[in-house]
This record gives C-alpha cells, structure tokens and sequence, in this order.
C-alpha cells in the first residue's frame, strides 16, 4: 500500500486558551479530491493553516510525501509543493492579474516552465486572459476566486489546498468554479478541499471527513458520506 501524499496523525491545535482542534487525523492520497466539511466554527480552515504553516500545532504530526512539515515556515512549505488558496481570496486589489499570477510564482525560477504554466492558468480561466492588465480590486467576486485559485496554481502545486471556494458567489459561478476544480484534479494535482457547501464538497470528492467542534466526527468515500442520514439532517437540510 502506498503511503498517502498528506497524513495528519492527532492534531491538536489552540487559538490561545481555545482549542481549535483535539486530535484530528486524515489521509490525502495522491491524486485525490479529499473534502473537510462541517458548521462554521468545527476547525476546518485551522486544519489548512496548520499545513500551510501558518498556525503551528500544539501536538501531532503532518507529514507531507513523507517529511514532516510541522514546523516549517509556510514559504518552506511552498517550496515542497502545497499551497493554498484562502478563505475570501487573499487577492492583492491594487495589482493586476498579471501582477498577481507573477507573485503565485515568487518561489520559483524556472522561466519557461513558468510562462507555460501562466498559459495553463489562462486555459482554465480565459476570463482572466481578457483582463491581464485589470487591477484586481476591480474585478467580480467570481473573477477574484478564479485568480486566487490561478495564482495558487502558478506555484505548481502537487497538494492544493482549496479554501471555502464557493464563498458569496452566484450559483452559475460556483458551478463553474468546481468544474474547473475537477479539471484541476484530473490533469494530476492533488486537492484538499474546505467547503461550506456540503453537498457541492461531497460531489466533487473521493473522500470525505466531517469536522465537529474541532474533531473528526465522521469519515468514508464520499457518496457514502453524502448519503448518511446524519450528514443529511445536519448539513444538507434533509430529514429522515
């Protein structure tokens, strides 16, 4: 059995004298779209900042293609290959695309290889073709998560870690969004996907964990997490 890309082993996290999360373990197997959903509040993007670096763990281990990355600095991180795209886009307004595209690749120096990947970027996002020179502030709400996702990209990530992408947009733009996460996927990148948007998550996912309260409540493939009686209630606004 091969060993998976991302394993999180009893990760414990605190916000000063709150706990944020007690003990979470997951596994994110290459070349996967693996989902965290749960209530606001259950701890999910504090499991992607921890990866990221960007809070360190209390206790627990995150090993990533093997390594532990627990204590690295989330430029390190960068550079192993995972990156993140936040949580209400992190976009820098008063910049243009093209400006933030060249940032998404700051860790890099392989010219050719980052102009092809520019051109990838522009494939999956012609809107943003169209509007290069375009400060960033300006741009719809759509616009701005489709450059968060593309300067995500321009780092070449083998793990991407998606932040609430749906958050605030019109259905026709979320639909479009996870279309494109999809095609993300299957040309080879591996995705760990927050979302507040249960049933989008668990459709577009191989595996899925439900987070409660800073735990892990829940965990299996993804349909059959979405067809769980108790996630229906809870999450999906079903009832038995």
């Amino acid at each position: 059995m091969t060993s998976p890309l991302l394993d999180i082993n009893d990760l414990s996290v605190s916000y000063d004298s709150v706990q944020a999360l007690r003990g979470v373990s997951l596994q994110v197997p290459k070349g996967s779209v693996v989902c965290l959903i749960g209530a606001n509040g259950a701890g999910k993007s504090t499991v992607l900042r921890a990866i990221s670096g960007l809070k360190k763990p209390g206790s627990g281990q995150i090993l990533f293609k093997g390594q532990s990355i627990s204590s690295l600095r989330p430029e390190e991180v960068v550079r192993l290959g995972v990156v993140q795209s936040p949580e209400g886009r992190g976009i820098f307004p008063n910049l243009t695309i093209a400006e933030n595209l060249d940032l998404g690749a700051y860790v890099r120096q392989d010219q050719g290889e980052i102009k092809r990947d520019l051109e990838k970027v522009y494939a999956l996002f012609p809107r943003l073709k169209e509007r290069v020179k375009q400060l960033a502030g300006t741009l719809s709400g759509g616009e701005q998560q489709m450059l968060a996702m593309g300067r995500a990209l321009m780092a070449r990530p083998e793990l991407l870690l998606l932040d609430e992408p749906s958050l605030g947009l019109a259905p026709q733009v979320i639909e479009l969004i996870f279309e494109t996460v999809a095609k993300i996927n299957r040309e080879g990148t591996t995705i760990l996907l927050v979302e507040q948007n249960a049933q989008l998550a668990l459709e577009a996912s191989h595996y899925a964990y439900v987070l409660e309260t800073g735990s892990t409540i829940l965990e299996g493939e993804a349909s059959k997490v979405l067809n769980d009686p108790r996630v229906k209630e809870a999450y999906l606004g079903e009832t038995a």
